[in-house]
Formats: structure tokens, sequence, C-alpha cells
């Protein structure tokens, strides 16, 4: 007895698999914000209220 492929829904899964791999690529491709001054932001909040 043969093994029958189902060649359409074979083609979605590896279409969702490939698109969750793009994503996982591109969301850790995104660089960590570093060095941030926390005082000129406190400042600036401070110049909003007064």
């Amino acid at each position: 007895m043969g093994v029958t492929r189902l060649k359409r829904k074979d083609r979605r899964n590896s279409n969702a698999a490939n698109q969750r791999i793009k994503d996982i690529k591109l969301l850790t491709k995104l660089p960590a914000i570093k060095n941030v001054d926390i005082e000129a932001i406190k400042a600036s909040f401070a110049a909003k209220k007064a």
C-alpha cells in the first residue's frame, strides 16, 4: 500500500514554519537600547509638569 502525501497541507505547514523563523530572526536582530540618560528623561518630565 502506497503512502499518499498531502502536498497542499505540507506546503502550508512549511510556509508557516518559515514565517515563524523569519519573525524570530527579525525580533532578535533589533538592537537593545543602551546608554539611556535617565536624568535627562526625568528632567524632561519635570519640564512638562511645570
